[in-house]
């Protein structure tokens, strides 16, 4: 996956309880490393079929020179470990954890998208140490106010063997259902879709055993209702959204943010931007991201 990050930007790994998890970060020219006191800034990307820390290839330069920035592909995604398991959301509290113990000395500003900027606010709430503030894209745990946001197929279809897997590899392994998906669902404007987008993806799809992490978000297994958490969240926080996100609409964002406005300090719609308002829009991202930053240090 490196192919499709910047030059100068470099693999580094770091052992979890559930196995090795890569993460990229600047390591020589273009860019200058960071300095010793530089704040830590961690990109999360979302789930889904090929998903990977590809998702924030065009927002993260713009805060090389100013923050330490890290990267990384969720264990299941990318390049890091796929372990045969049947994921759950605990996986993913506890692998997070690990890696910010790890990989930084102070709390970290935390940008995430999608679930995982849900489960970056129950990380918060768990662990409120290693997180300073976040940053989040379109958050939701996809069973938000008790309703199922994400599944589009039945249970009995995804959940059965063999059958699972003939709709992962169909689905998510080919180009042409890489590209249908990202235009069809994910960008509002489909020829903001580029050929290296498709590859990204692609290329995550079909590492060894990525149907296992990808087939616990399809069926479900990693849905959670985020309203019942961010009343407790006390981390300085702001919502960003896509105002033709599918999936999970700008009225369900609105609702979540009204659940605790002392912690969420703006809400930010994005015109012309689907779930990945990032990777479609990532000017507005990034200016949006340099006024939080500003704020919260």
């Amino acid at each position: 996956m490196l192919q499709f990050h910047p030059p100068g930007i470099g693999q580094q790994v770091v052992e979890t309880s559930l196995g090795l998890m890569v993460y990229y970060t600047p390591v020589g020219q273009p860019w200058s490393l960071p300095s010793a006191g530089a704040p830590p800034l961690l990109f999360l990307h979302s789930f889904g079929g090929g998903a990977s820390g590809f998702e924030w290839s065009q927002v993260y330069p713009a805060f090389l020179q100013s923050h330490r920035v890290l990267v990384p592909d969720l264990v299941g995604w990318g390049q890091s470990a796929h372990p045969r398991r049947d994921y759950q959301v605990i996986d993913y509290l506890t692998t997070l954890g690990e890696f910010i113990t790890q990989t930084v000395t102070e709390p970290a500003i935390v940008v995430a998208s999608s679930l995982t900027g849900a489960i970056a606010v129950r990380l918060a709430i768990q662990q409120p140490t290693l997180i300073k503030a976040l940053f989040l894209i379109t958050p939701s745990g996809f069973a938000d106010f008790g309703q199922d946001a994400g599944r589009r197929l039945p249970l009995q279809v995804i959940g059965t063997p063999l059958l699972d897997q003939l709709i992962y590899t169909l689905g998510a392994t080919t180009e042409v259902s890489v590209r249908n998906f990202l235009e069809r669902f994910l960008f509002a404007q489909p020829d903001r879709v580029s050929p290296a987008m498709v590859a990204a993806y692609l290329e995550s799809a079909r590492q060894p055993n990525a149907q296992y992490a990808a087939l616990a978000f399809l069926r479900g297994d990693l849905y959670f209702d985020l309203a019942r958490y961010l009343p407790q969240l006390t981390t300085p926080t702001e919502f960003l959204w896509g105002e033709q996100a599918q999936f999970t609409g700008i009225e369900l964002g609105q609702r979540l943010a009204k659940l605790n406005p002392s912690s969420i300090k703006a809400f930010w719609r994005v015109p012309e931007a689907g779930v990945l308002a990032h990777l479609e829009q990532p000017a507005i991202v990034i200016g949006l991201l340099r006024r939080f930053l500003a704020a919260v240090e």
